[in-house]
């Protein structure tokens, strides 16, 4: 079985934006003109194809990331094209609880239209989604929606762009007139102005530049021009001779400066509207990379941890990252994957480098949203789903078993609120372990652990709606009925100085005894400089780095790990009120041992009572999570609102207007911030709305801590 169409017309992109943008809206355009759907799905009836899930439906807003695959025939503005482009599509959420399907997307897409509400422009989530893109590379194109809204500007939202993400945006469009007189596009390269007509929008007619707009269009069609130009010697020289390159030759030099991320086209349109949606999907086509335009992916050998590349051939040894698990209802687990490299067939066995696992690959499907088609093979390039893979989680690698390659893993942001959940009846007990398993495979940012001391299942999650979202999966798709505690905050805690501590342990009782002894020295953990190496004999992770410094076999090498186990055991365990410890560095300075009665248990119990020993003399404090906050609202409000941030420990950092709102942007404890969103309501009127996100973790003031630990001890 042959792939049915060249790598060069595949786009594997994600479509991001903040919540309420309309980049589902986009989604069910796309899949109406590109013929997947016969019928266009609206957010506000709770029909869309993307949207499958009831709370989704329910709510208006995205919670999990869709895949969509469909064909397009680029319109190329009235040319007849007949090279079908296939499209793997991932519609992604933008409310910021639900930030990690975002992230996954963008680990495993090769580009990203980034969707902008015309009257609002960049808002918080856009800038978060913008850095995700920032930090995976990714190549992308903006499109400004909702330009038939009251108070849409393309002008003032492309200056939001220009102002708060990138200077490298440039205008590849204007539009016809804005709001209720929003009619068309104007294609600055090509200096035609395009109508959409028909109940859809899908019949395009190309006109001439009314003449109202002529004077404009030129002006941005010079900008543009001498944007791209400046990214090629070639057509610079020519450029400043007086002659300019053909639109052909702009078109070539601004796809290669998108892929490089030197700019970014932005497009124009309504979504809703039926107006500009086709077009978006040529710019995907012509600026948007496939799977040869970007670099081949990089992973390290299992066993010997060299550096191994694959490039994007079907005739490359096989390799794929599972990027998002699914529960459905009717098939079980689901296994989304990227292949990166080769080809895998239904019926073979698939190989777990991460785990060094083997499973038999029964069914392959093609998702698009809920419905799926049955593939039997998938090749490089793709995105598909596996059926009932027992052992795949999030981010590990397939592959080829004798060509073996682990990929870079996703990183997930941890959570920052938790909540205690105790089952009601003892039946719903056994099935609420299962269901808050499944649950957390899917989604890495909702963690599950239980207290120790108390015996109570604590769930940890990105915000209050990503729990209540979670609570409601867990009684609709599984049938678990839950009492739930109020939201707790996810304190950490960290040491300020540094200091050391020696501990033996030693324990005789008859036969074999026990001894293990060890010297550590902490301080806090410095942010490693960028391009600096990591000397050999230290170990660094994402908040804690162990160093070792035994010289001459004092502690003989196998009992080291032992060592860092028991650091770590005792970092989970905190020393002020039981919070895990983060950011510090331990060195193992110094011990020594006994040729019968050592061994790794006396090694880990000596390293957990010197650790705990010297945190305490090293100005040990409580972190607590600071939250990003932007809230608008009408002017009249600002006095009530500022007061309440005031009140609440907010920093606010500045004020702007947003048409005819107020913006205030603030840092606040996210301590405070349990039932904001409902006393905003009642002091705006029901006027202002808040965005939310984790930003850092700050030492808590004295009297904060005391409070904390006295809670802790009660």
């Amino acid at each position: 079985m042959n792939r049915d169409y060249p790598l060069e017309r595949v786009r594997n992109f994600g479509i991001i934006a903040h919540i309420d943008a309309g980049k589902t809206t986009t989604s069910e355009r796309i899949l109406y003109y590109t013929g997947e759907s016969h019928k266009i799905g609206e957010v506000h009836e709770g029909n869309t194809t993307t949207d499958w899930m009831e709370q989704e439906r329910e709510r208006g807003i995205t919670i999990t990331a869709a895949a969509i695959t469909c064909f397009w025939n680029p319109t190329y503005m009235g040319l007849d094209v007949t090279d079908k482009h296939r499209f793997n599509i991932i519609d992604t959420p933008g409310h910021i609880d639900f930030t990690a399907e975002v992230k996954r997307s963008l680990r495993v897409l090769d580009g990203a239209v980034v969707v902008f509400d015309g009257v609002a422009g960049v808002e918080p989530q856009s800038e978060t989604n913008w850095r995700y893109a920032d930090d995976g590379k990714v190549p992308r194109i903006c499109f400004i929606n909702k330009l038939d809204r009251m108070g849409a500007s393309f002008e003032r939202s492309y200056a939001s762009i220009l102002d708060r993400l990138t200077k490298n945006a440039v205008r590849v469009q204007i539009p016809i007139g804005l709001e209720e007189n929003f009619n068309g596009v104007i294609d600055l390269l090509k200096m035609k102005a395009y109508y959409f007509e028909g109940e859809m929008g899908n019949k395009i007619r190309e006109e001439e530049i009314p003449e109202e707009y002529l004077n404009d269009a030129k002006k941005y069609r010079a900008e543009l021009v001498e944007k791209i130009v400046s990214e090629d010697d070639n057509a610079m020289t020519m450029f400043l001779e007086g002659k300019e390159p053909s639109v052909e030759d702009l078109k070539k030099i601004l796809r290669k400066a998108t892929l490089e991320v030197k700019l970014i086209p932005v497009f124009a349109g309504s979504a809703l509207k039926n107006k500009g949606v086709q077009l978006v999907l040529d710019g995907v086509v012509e600026y948007l990379p496939s799977p040869l335009d970007i670099p081949p992916v990089v992973g390290v050998h299992p066993v010997t941890g060299e550096e191994v590349i694959r490039h994007a051939s079907d005739s490359e040894p096989f390799s794929a990252l599972a990027f998002k698990l699914q529960n459905d209802p009717f098939v079980g687990q689901l296994t989304f994957f990227r292949v990166y490299s080769g080809t895998i067939e239904a019926g073979s066995y698939i190989y777990n480098a991460t785990t060094g696992e083997r499973e038999r690959l029964g069914r392959i499907v093609r998702l698009q949203a809920d419905e799926r088609e049955e593939v039997k093979k998938v090749f490089s390039g793709e995105i598909a789903a596996a059926v009932g893979l027992k052992t795949a989680r999030t981010s590990n690698t397939f592959c080829d078993e004798n060509n073996p390659i682990i990929l870079d893993p996703i990183k997930f942001v941890e959570p920052v609120v938790s909540l205690r959940i105790e089952p009601k009846t003892k039946a719903d007990q056994e099935k609420m372990g299962m269901a808050l398993k499944k649950l957390s495979d899917e989604d890495p940012t909702f963690k599950i652990s239980s207290n120790t001391e108390t015996g109570e299942t604590i769930i940890s999650g990105m915000g209050e709606l990503h729990l209540e979202i979670m609570i409601d999966r867990m009684k609709r798709e599984f049938g678990v009925q839950a009492n739930v505690g109020e939201p707790q905050v996810a304190y950490r805690e960290t040491i300020t100085s540094s200091a050391e501590a020696e501990h033996k342990y030693i324990k005789q009782s008859g036969g074999k005894g026990q001894y293990g002894h060890v010297k550590l020295t902490i301080k806090p953990m410095e942010k490693l400089e960028e391009g600096k190496k990591i000397p050999k004999n230290v170990k660094r992770y994402d908040h804690f780095e162990f160093i070792d410094s035994i010289k001459g076999g004092v502690i003989p090498i196998e009992f080291i790990p032992a060592v860092e186990k028991g650091v770590k055991e005792a970092m989970e365990r905190g020393i002020v009120a039981g919070f895990r410890m983060e950011d510090i560095s331990c060195e193992l300075t110094f011990g020594s041992y006994h040729d019968v009665d050592s061994s790794e248990i006396a090694y880990k119990i000596a390293a957990s009572q010197a650790f705990q020993e010297a945190a305490r003399r090293a100005k040990p404090v409580i972190l607590e999570p600071i939250m990003k906050l932007e809230v608008v609202m009408p002017e009249k409000f600002m006095g009530d609102v500022t007061g309440s941030l005031s009140s609440k420990r907010g920093q606010i950092e500045g004020m702007e207007d947003r048409g005819m709102l107020r913006v205030i942007r603030s840092k606040v404890p996210l301590s405070e911030m349990f039932g904001f969103t409902t006393q905003l309501r009642s002091m705006t009127e029901g006027r202002g709305s808040a965005n939310m996100e984790f930003s850092h973790y700050e030492i808590v003031p004295p009297n904060i801590e005391k409070e904390i630990v006295e809670k802790r001890k009660k």
